[in-house]
């Protein structure tokens, strides 16, 4: 059984850059790199790079949030946790449960419904300019006037938004971990 010890500073490195890796990452693709891409390529080749590029982040995201947790637990057995401690771990764990959200649920289901739409704004000459902005009155005509489009963008903006609202929890718990561990460094 694992015992609360003092890590290695091979272990307290490893989890540092593991914990930076995952927010960086996380801040990155949340708040810069969405925004720069869809004002400079095509709707459609913004579709395109996020559904190929979103599966390998929730999948990093899964995957520091598994190492985080793991190397936090061996060096904080639950019988020895304090109210602080639990919470760090607590916060762990929902990352790991938003992150897998996105990667087995979230993520694949908005990236399947937006290939359909993808097809139906291919049949009424959209999707080749650049920006969202851009031809919102033929979007919205083709909603207005498509059912199955229609049907198509409401549910990909309930998964959209159930994967944005699981990306900025993972971001939170993230955050606050990095937080607690920059407060913490003699410790993980």
């Amino acid at each position: 059984m694992a015992t609360k010890g003092e890590p290695t500073d091979l272990v307290k490195v490893l989890y540092l850059l593991v914990l930076s890796f995952s927010w960086g990452m996380q801040a990155w693709v949340s708040f810069i790199a969405g925004f720069v891409l869809v004002r400079q390529v095509t709707r459609h080749t913004f579709g395109l790079v996020q559904s190929k590029l979103f599966p390998v982040y929730f999948y990093c995201l899964m995957g520091s949030s598994v190492f985080g947790l793991a190397l936090y637990a061996v060096h904080h057995p639950r019988e020895l946790l304090d109210w602080h401690e639990s919470v760090q771990m607590a916060l762990y764990f929902l990352a790991l449960i938003t992150a897998g959200l996105n990667a087995l649920w979230f993520g694949p289901s908005a990236t399947e419904v937006m290939f359909q739409m993808r097809e139906v704004e291919k049949e009424r000459g959209l999707g080749n300019q650049i920006g969202l902005g851009s031809q919102k009155e033929d979007y919205a005509k083709l909603k207005e006037q498509d059912p199955k489009y229609r049907g198509y963008k409401s549910l990909f903006g309930r998964y959209h938004g159930l994967s944005s609202f699981c990306n900025l929890i993972g971001f939170i718990c993230t955050t606050v971990n990095l937080i607690y561990a920059a407060l913490n460094l003699s410790t993980i």
